[in-house]
């Protein structure tokens, strides 16, 4: 039974920021051990990587949400960027995207949708597991 985690690298996040990306850059994965093992080995030659979030993925694979993701929010090109190193399934998210998000789901829970607003890591990583499990 596979977990889907998104992690967060600071120094991962302060190069994309330098480059022009964003420094909203999560890494997703889905893994069979424990997500906080498999950060701890590191990607894109960081180490500094924590898990933000992790939810049950049953039968999804990585390739598979790595997909359902790249449909809505722009994967980085780990052939474009050297930095990464091959590493597959670096995501900039906009916090547009996220927001947008919020705002439907409170809207469909009944809830007030105009309350402000104040985006946090957890945010953006409930937004990318509740997209790749769509």
């Amino acid at each position: 039974m596979g977990v889907i985690y998104v992690a967060r690298s600071a120094k991962l996040s302060d190069w994309a920021s330098d480059v022009g990306l964003s420094k909203h850059v999560f890494k997703v994965g889905v893994t069979d051990e424990d997500p906080a093992e498999v950060a701890a080995r590191g990607w894109a030659g960081e180490t500094d990587w924590t898990i933000v979030r992790k939810q049950d993925a049953s039968d999804l694979t990585e390739e598979a949400a790595i997909e359902r993701l790249s449909r809505k929010d722009k994967m980085v090109d780990p052939t474009y960027y050297p930095r990464l190193k091959g590493t597959q399934g670096v995501f900039k998210v906009s916090p547009t995207h996220v927001t947008n998000h919020i705002v439907v789901a409170r809207a469909l829970a009944g809830e007030d949708e105009r309350a402000d607003i104040k985006l946090k890591t957890a945010d953006y990583a409930a937004y990318l597991i509740a997209n790749a499990l769509r």
